[in-house]
This record gives C-alpha cells, structure tokens and sequence, in this order.
C-alpha cells in the first residue's frame, strides 16, 4: 500500500527488503518494518519515505483529508509510528483497533500469507496497548501531524458482549478530544461474538448507548468528532438493511466497510481454508466492494470509505 506514494528511488529499496521480509514469519516481518521505517525516519534516509502527492484536498464533517487514500486501521495499533505514517503520502491515517485495557490477543501463529492471491488471513485478535497508551503517543504527536489521524476502538476479548457498550465509551472518554474521528469497530472476526453486535436487537441497544456518551462528550470539549461505523463484509441482506436504518436513526456520521472476510471460499488453496481468522487482499475485493455499493444506495449522504484491500490498477473502482 505504502507504494501507491511514495518516491521511485524507494522502491529500489522496497524490492530488496521485500525479499527479506517474505523468509520472516507475517507479523515478524510487519514489526521489523515499523521498527526500521521508524530509524529511516530519523535519518538522512528519510528522504526516501517522505512523499507529498499534488492531490485536492477533500472536506468532509469538518475534516481536512489530504487526499482520498487512507491508511486502515491494524497497521499501527498503538500509535507507536506516527511520525513516518505521518509522512508517506497517506490523506488521512486511522489507529486502532485499541481496547481500554492492553491484550494480548490471540494465539501465534496468527498471520498467514497466501502469496499466490495477494492476500493474508490474520486471527490477531485486538492485540494492543491499552487507550492510555495510545492516548500519550497522540497527545506527543498533536503539533506534528498533517494529515487527519482517526482512531478505531474495541473491546476487550474478557468483556461480555452484553457490556460491550461499556468499553467503547470509555475509549470515547479518553480519546475524544484528541482524535478527529473515532471508529467503532463491531466487524471483527476475531473477538468471540463482536459480529452479533449487527444483529438489529443488539445494534439498537449498543448505539443508543454510544450515541448519548458521545453527545455528552461533544457538549463538554464543545467539539464534533464525527462518529463512524465499520461493518463486515459478511452480513446478509436482512442485516444491511438493519445496519441502515440504526446508522440513519442514531445519526452515525461515516461508513467503513469493511472488515476482513471469514467466508474461507473466496480462498483458491484449500490448505488455507481451515486457518482461522479473517482474509484480506485481493479475494476480499468483490464482497467488499459489493457491500459498499449496497449502503451507499442506502445510505447516500453518509460519507463512505472503503476498506480492505488496495490494489492498485483497481483503485479507482473501490465505489
């Protein structure tokens, strides 16, 4: 993703760490990358990263967007990097998924490539953390930044489903006056019964919980930080139909859609299929960018982004 921006002497160095990085193990790999993309930054390297794409801005709920690519969230989880996600190009860079308290997440192994699709499957599992944490690090970064910088908040893996409510609002609480959007993250597969939170019994309750906390903090920091969203790829008519109606009823601002897949189908090699975990990448592209098209009809003055994979001669497509 990182190379839709960045200059073309950088991809000279992009390939020959790409093999590198293909003989580590997924989530090694990912880390090592930050971690060294973090020490380019802060030397003469740097000018290799850094990358200021001649796009229009876009406004939108008060939002300055630089340009329309965003950096999804489950990249940099705690706001660890944000100088150099900062400075590779991106319009608008969303962290997260953090959960009140730090986890672990699940079980390693839990990133797997399927390098002949262009895809992964992770079953990470909200591993953060904690808001604290990530609070500090955005606070450190406020007079830095320039491009908007969302934050993506969920549960914890030991709060029941029935008290969900509660770990979203304290994440609100503790990050509102510094993010310029938050996302709520109901669409992960990998956090047990997260995804029931669609279900239109559940949905009602759980926003109407969130939407008065969220009032309640617009009227103390005298602040509107749009409230957004993000959906499964996998939810059935009756759901998309539901989801609809809860995002126009409780005034949800903006739309993500989506999250990975389970649907292990779309998945050519079936030694995969039995991995657990969410795909992404190439195989996610279709149901994806079928349920963006179906809530846009729905929902057409929300403001939509789409999420989940990036490719790039399909990248003016993504509806």
């Amino acid at each position: 993703m990182i190379l839709i921006f960045i200059n073309q002497e950088s991809k000279i160095l992009f390939n020959i760490y790409k093999k590198i990085a293909f003989n580590l193990p997924p989530e090694v790999a990912h880390d090592y990358t930050l971690k060294i993309a973090e020490v380019i930054y802060k030397s003469f390297l740097v000018k290799f990263l850094k990358s200021t794409p001649n796009i229009e801005p876009i406004n939108k709920l008060n939002i300055r967007f630089q340009n329309k690519l965003g950096l999804a969230a489950g990249f940099d989880k705690n706001g660890d990097y944000l100088n150099f996600i900062n400075n590779i190009g991106f319009g608008f860079i969303e962290i997260g998924t953090v959960t009140p308290y730090p986890q672990l997440g699940n079980k390693k192994p839990r990133v797997f490539r399927i390098t002949e699709q262009d895809a992964v499957i992770n079953h990470l599992g909200f591993n953060n953390k904690g808001i604290i944490h990530l609070k500090k690090n955005l606070i450190n970064f406020m007079d830095k930044k320039t491009a908007p910088i969302g934050v993506n908040i969920g549960k914890n893996a030991t709060t029941s489903i029935e008290n969900a409510h509660e770990d979203y609002i304290y994440c609100m609480e503790k990050i509102y006056e510094y993010a310029d959007y938050l996302t709520i993250n109901i669409s992960s597969p990998n956090t047990k019964e997260l995804r029931k939170l669609h279900h239109e019994d559940r949905l009602s309750t759980f926003l109407e919980n969130i939407k008065k906390s969220h009032e309640s903090l617009e009227k103390k920091h005298k602040k509107l930080t749009p409230l957004f969203l993000k959906i499964s790829p996998d939810i059935d008519q009756d759901d998309i139909a539901s989801v609809s109606s809860m995002i126009k009823q409780f005034d949800i601002h903006g739309v993500i859609a989506t999250n990975t897949t389970i649907d292990k189908e779309v998945i050519q090699n079936k030694i995969y299929r039995d991995y657990e975990g969410g795909v992404s990448g190439k195989p996610l592209f279709v149901k994806s960018n079928s349920i963006v098209k179906q809530m846009r009809e729905n929902l057409p003055d929300i403001l939509m982004i789409g999420c989940g994979v990036l490719i790039r001669e399909k990248l003016r497509k993504k509806n």
